[in-house]
């Protein structure tokens, strides 16, 4: 890699962005950056009526995450501390673009490539996928409240836009590696040896960017 590590790790929701992401913090010693999401006091209302609140919503998140990434821009990667993310913020694009009229795109999208044109950009991306039945499970397992009302339909529309985001991504960006994981084939949170896996694959993709930089 040309720079100080910066993982990233994406999927939907519910599919152990967050488990993961602390699985890798402790394992190599890296910050650890959340996402912040209980914190938005339009979510509860976003699921209820998509249509109402999904511009305060998104906005919401995408001030919040501009904030995170300017943070750990001067408190860990300045000084070659290696971060984790549970979430990219490309994935305010992913959302807006689902759930905003075309007005409140375009004026979104102005507002996202401002603050963004010289956020850190991860060096490497993990992403999490999985069946719709596989993150229902997920979702019903650890019990947020305010995700009760998540319709299914939109639980599959946001996956399949995902992998469209993500096809996408690879082609634009192909000196960043992405690592795909399928949470159908492998649960890193109930067998460890799943998650040795995963943690030698990005381990095995830092000695080699370490490797080529040298």
């Amino acid at each position: 890699m040309n720079q100080t590590p910066f993982i990233t790790v994406e999927g939907p929701i519910g599919i152990g962005k967050t488990t993961l992401s602390k699985a890798i913090s402790e394992h190599f010693q890296f910050a650890l950056l959340r996402e912040i999401v209980d914190e938005n006091p339009f979510l509860g209302k976003f699921y209820e009526d998509i249509d109402e609140w999904s511009f305060q919503t998104e906005m919401f998140f995408l001030c919040n995450r501009y904030k995170q990434l300017e943070d750990i821009e001067t408190k860990f990667l300045s000084k070659q501390q290696p971060v984790v993310a549970d979430y990219h913020i490309f994935k305010n694009l992913i959302f807006a673009q689902r759930t905003l009229k075309n007005n409140q795109y375009n004026k979104y999208l102005n507002i996202f490539n401002i603050l963004t044109e010289d956020m850190p950009i991860p060096n490497m991306v993990i992403y999490l996928h999985a069946s719709l039945d596989t993150i229902l499970e997920r979702i019903q397992k650890r019990g947020r409240e305010i995700e009760k009302n998540i319709s299914p339909l939109y639980l599959e529309q946001l996956s399949l836009d995902y992998h469209s985001f993500m096809e996408t991504f690879q082609q634009k960006h192909p000196q960043i590696p992405v690592l795909q994981f399928n949470g159908d084939e492998l649960d890193f949170v109930k067998n460890e040896k799943d998650l040795q896996t995963i943690l030698q694959m990005i381990q095995d993709q830092l000695f080699k960017g370490a490797a080529s930089k040298s």
